[in-house]
């Protein structure tokens, strides 16, 4: 597996234009998929979770019937 293919909260941060604490929200509450590693080393996200995070965020919201 590459290193391109993994991104740290911060990249992620950067790349999204927000905090690493929001970040590390939206890990703990599942809306977006990372894994966590222990010690020093924190969440690691894959580049197609983040892909697919932000597909879903860009679909419409549908009316409510």
């Amino acid at each position: 597996m590459a290193d391109k293919d993994w991104l740290t909260v911060e990249e992620v941060g950067k790349e999204l234009r927000v905090g690493a604490p929001t970040v590390r929200l939206w890990l703990r509450e599942g809306r977006l998929a990372g894994y966590p590693f222990g010690g020093k080393v924190g969440w690691r996200i894959q580049r197609a979770d983040l892909d697919q995070f932000l597909k879903e965020l860009r679909r419409p919201a549908r009316a409510a019937s």
